[in-house]
């Protein structure tokens, strides 16, 4: 399922209950229970023309205009609305066995859809004490994904009994350029504290940990911990930090101005790339800007230690990027650890590394184990 009022549709269904998978949608224009297509056609047909423009539409369903108009005119008719509102939609993941999800809590103090998180509850708790946490972050280039592919990820981990999932979605680059994704992240850590002791969390147990662009905003979380600039003010937890205990970063971008230096299946220093439309600008033409989005400007003797995992192969983001972050963290002293995929591409299998994620997160966050060494493994283990 799509997160909440994250498209057209949202306008559509308020609520219903398929199959035993509850469909939540909430638009705050909808005044019916269940308005039919063609009544909420309708609805938004302000000038009664037959034809909806994108100025007619509200805020949030704007963003799919050009999906709905399938035939480029510049106008959606009312077949176009009602097939497109009618399509097979996916339904929302089951719920993992032995957890409890809590989905699309706001943490910023708005309704945009993209500031929500899901809070993933063991059904066990392992002790009476309150549990660390282990907040996910999703990829897609900053511009696709949500956080419905966290919930997953964690999933295993708190069905110990011994964690707390979060899965954060944040502001993704067709609505909003940097720094929106990283205040996103950072309002989300200061919400998890403003609210540990209502869900049972250790405030100061939060680890993060993230793949590919996600990787890059857990870097950024690891590493920015003192910078104000970068902190934002949303929500109502202003006064919590948002510092993170360790990361896990999977194969996240770290300096973006040296990723062409490592030709890939992707040109970085286009105007159109995902790096310089996450600036705003190409990124080769506002360098001062892309330091500040890249983890390796920020790297200071405080920062949490960090897990690397990258494939030697990875034709999207340089082996490069997790090589130099790490080389630049434990220069400084930073407990750092990179696991090396060898002839890994994007996206490596999820049990690569998997073992060295439970060792690292059970020694920062539950004081267990030793400092893990730097390591080589095949793609296929």
């Amino acid at each position: 399922m799509a997160e909440r009022g994250v498209d057209y549709q949202e306008g559509f269904e308020m609520k219903k209950i398929i199959c035993g998978i509850m469909l939540v949608t909430l638009a705050p224009w909808a005044t019916a229970q269940q308005a039919s297509p063609e009544a909420l056609f309708k609805q938004w047909d302000k000038n009664k023309d037959g034809k909806l423009l994108s100025a007619e539409l509200p805020q949030s369903a704007r963003r799919n205009f050009a999906k709905v108009d399938t035939n480029k005119d510049g106008a959606i008719s009312l077949e176009e609305h009602v097939r497109f509102l009618k399509r097979p939609r996916r339904a929302q993941p089951r719920q993992p066995k032995g957890v409890t999800v809590l989905r699309d809590i706001p943490y910023a103090g708005t309704e945009n859809p993209r500031q929500m998180l899901d809070l993933i509850l063991p059904l066990k708790r392992a002790g009476k004490k309150p549990l660390p946490v282990i907040a996910f972050i999703h990829g897609g280039g900053w511009r696709n994904g949500n956080k419905s592919s966290g919930v997953n990820r964690v999933a295993g981990l708190v069905q110990t009994g011994r964690y707390v999932g979060v899965s954060i979605g944040y502001r993704l680059t067709g609505e909003a350029i940097w720094p929106a994704q990283i205040h996103d992240c950072k309002a989300a850590i200061r919400w998890l504290r403003g609210n540990a002791k209502k869900h049972g969390m250790d405030p100061d147990k939060i680890a993060v940990w993230g793949s590919s662009a996600g990787g890059h905003l857990v870097s950024m979380l690891g590493s920015t911990g003192g910078v104000k600039e970068l902190e934002g003010k949303l929500g109502k937890h202003l006064g919590q930090s948002s510092r993170v205990s360790a990361v896990v970063n999977y194969y996240g971008p770290s300096a973006l101005l040296q990723m062409d230096d490592h030709p890939g299946r992707m040109k970085h220093n286009a105007p159109n790339s995902p790096e310089s439309l996450l600036v705003g600008a190409p990124i080769q033409e506002a360098k001062s800007k892309t330091r500040q989005v890249s983890p390796l400007t920020h790297v200071s003797k405080d920062d949490a230690p960090h897990l690397h995992v990258h494939g030697t192969k990875d034709p999207l983001v340089p082996f490069h990027q997790s090589q130099i972050y790490h080389a630049a963290l434990k220069k400084v002293g930073v407990e750092s650890t990179l696991i090396t995929v060898k002839e890994g591409g994007h996206n490596a299998p999820r049990a690569v590394g998997e073992n060295q994620v439970r060792l690292f997160l059970g020694r920062h966050l539950r004081g267990k184990g030793e400092k893990l060494a730097d390591e080589t493994v095949p793609t296929n283990r």
